[in-house]
């Protein structure tokens, strides 16, 4: 994660912006931060990499499913 403030933001968006598709941008403001910068995409990829493995290899969508809807 890293950190910079709305002037370096304001200087260099295009470098901060590709920056935020790898990691997040903490916007920071009279030494507060006031915003982040992230990816839309990259919590996505987070959760479904914890999600893998999670249910045997043998377990139908179907199944799947079901279990799901039992837990709502």
């Amino acid at each position: 994660m890293s950190s910079i403030t709305a002037t370096e933001l304001k200087t260099n968006l295009s470098k901060y912006l590709t920056l935020a598709s790898t990691e997040d941008v903490l916007i920071t403001q009279y030494g507060k931060v006031i915003a982040k910068l992230t990816s839309p995409f990259q919590d996505r990829v987070s959760v479904a990499e914890s999600l893998f493995g999670s249910l045997p290899q043998t377990t139908t969508l179907e199944e799947a499913l079901n279990e799901r809807t039992n837990e709502i």
